[in-house]
């Protein structure tokens, strides 16, 4: 090889590998006409939630340059503005572009050099804009015409001729975009298709046979436009919404229900650890937090298979210790579980077992006298108590505090004649069959003395001792 061949070769290794480095990280030149000497700053989606990425000055043209040495994760964007304004940008594969726009009218004036793909995604956002403008027109007209009945059926099929050219547009702009990142997030947005069910002639109900298949097919088939297996999905607000739509307003709020969903979706996200950490993550906290009566059962199932098995490796040993003793508490007292058996002495001095109570149902409740909720709890409990006592109903009452004169005050006060337990020592463990951290706190056990209702307030009680009545005959 000549000296000239040596150096070619030389050269084109060095432009090789600058090219390659220069392809490393990431390059966006962004110019704003309009604002100079400025700071604005590049945030990123994760779930729900938004976070800095990077703090950017704008020299005194409205010119810079966001750069860095690694490549970002992939996802959605914001160059976020003055007053809180920002555009978002995608952020895929190719991460070396230019932005310009003018300030303040940022949105129609933003242009892409370099990014066909954040072209792309200009378009489809500024006709999505109109597409949904055009909605709320429709949807707010229909709602003044709800007098005219004419008006309305034209205003209703409007409505569903404009749905379907929505959600056709965004067919077409995933189609067009396949394999792209914005292929996959409009795809991800696109609802199911649920097919009209034809019922046969004759069968009952036919309006409720035909809601209760919508619902199973709407529900069976909510995620198939969603790729678990892509995390990008998890720097846009997309994936956390479809799972919130989907646990809160889709799926029937039993526990039974619930987790036969969480098992499902589960599975549909383990193929990417990312994806499947952030779905647990999701989950865990979601149902942690619900108020509704029963999804603690889902907590416990979730820390039993995810959490404690081993599963959750993002988690340290003193996290999921804590867990351990937090759903050891919960486990007793699960709706459906057989209540643990109280044994106490009584303000009567008679030794008397929740179990010996031979009722339809038996609330138990958990009180003390200065607490401030209870006194508003406890006397709207005893005319409860005194219109249904011979209608199938006892009272087990459980004072938390250990002050017998005040206990013994409360009774005679408040003409307590239901069964006022006494365990000042705590002997029983009530505190830790039925988790009592505050007080009042009811539990409505039915005739075999399981778990039917917990953490009920009372005025709940009498409405819901009704509807079980009607609906278990």
């Amino acid at each position: 090889m000549t000296m000239r061949q040596i150096s070619l070769f030389l050269f084109l290794l060095i432009t090789t590998t600058l090219c390659s480095q220069e392809k490393k990280g990431y390059s966006i030149d962004l110019k704003i006409n309009g604002l100079r000497d400025s700071t604005i700053y590049l945030a990123y989606h994760l779930g729900d939630k938004q976070y800095l990425k990077d703090t950017i000055i704008l020299d005194n043209e409205g010119r810079a340059e966001i750069s860095g040495e690694e490549p970002l994760p992939q996802g959605i964007y914001m160059i976020v503005l003055p007053g809180r304004k920002y555009f978002e940008i995608l952020i895929s594969s190719d991460q070396v572009f230019r932005v310009s726009c003018s300030y303040p009218d940022y949105f129609s004036t933003l242009k892409f050099e370099g990014s066909a793909e954040n072209s792309a995604f200009m378009d489809y956002q500024k006709e999505w804009v109109k597409l949904q403008a055009k909605a709320a027109s429709l949807n707010e007209r229909y709602q003044k015409n709800r007098n005219n009945s004419d008006s309305l059926k034209i205003l209703a099929d409007a409505r569903i001729k404009h749905e379907e050219e929505m959600k056709q547009f965004l067919r077409d702009v995933s189609d067009r975009n396949k394999g792209s990142m914005l292929g996959m997030l409009v795809k991800s947005i696109i609802p199911p298709e649920i097919p009209k069910f034809d019922i046969p002639a004759g069968t009952k109900n036919p309006d409720s046979v035909r809601y209760f298949m919508t619902y199973l097919y709407n529900k069976n088939h909510y995620f198939d436009n969603i790729d678990f297996s892509d995390e990008r999905i998890l720097r846009t607000p997309i994936l956390h919404s479809r799972l919130n739509s989907f646990f809160t307003n889709v799926v029937i709020q039993l526990a039974d229900s619930v987790n036969k969903e969480i098992d499902r979706v589960i599975s549909l996200a383990s193929s990417n650890y990312k994806v499947f950490q952030y779905v647990c993550v999701y989950l865990f906290n979601h149902f942690r937090e619900s108020e509704i009566m029963g999804h603690d059962a889902v907590v416990v199932k979730l820390a039993d298979e995810i959490y404690l098995s081993g599963k959750a490796d993002w988690t340290t040993q003193e996290w999921r210790d804590n867990l351990k003793k937090e759903v050891d508490r919960i486990r007793p007292n699960l709706i459906g579980v057989k209540a643990h058996d109280l044994v106490m002495n009584t303000f009567n001095n008679v030794y008397v077992s929740l179990y010996d109570i031979k009722k339809d149902f038996t609330i138990l409740l958990f009180w003390e006298p200065d607490c401030g909720h209870c006194r508003e709890a406890v006397p709207k409990l005893r005319d409860y108590y005194e219109k249904y006592r011979d209608k199938g109903v006892e009272v087990f009452a459980v004072c938390t505090q250990p002050d017998r004169d005040k206990w013994e005050k409360y009774i005679q006060e408040n003409r307590l004649t239901w069964i006022n337990g006494w365990d000042p020592s705590r002997i029983t463990r009530y505190d830790y069959y039925y988790n009592i951290n505050s007080t009042p706190i009811i539990y409505i056990l039915d005739r075999d003395k399981k778990i039917i209702a917990k953490k009920l307030p009372v005025e709940s009680v009498e409405s819901f001792i009704n509807d079980y009545r009607k609906f278990n005959r």
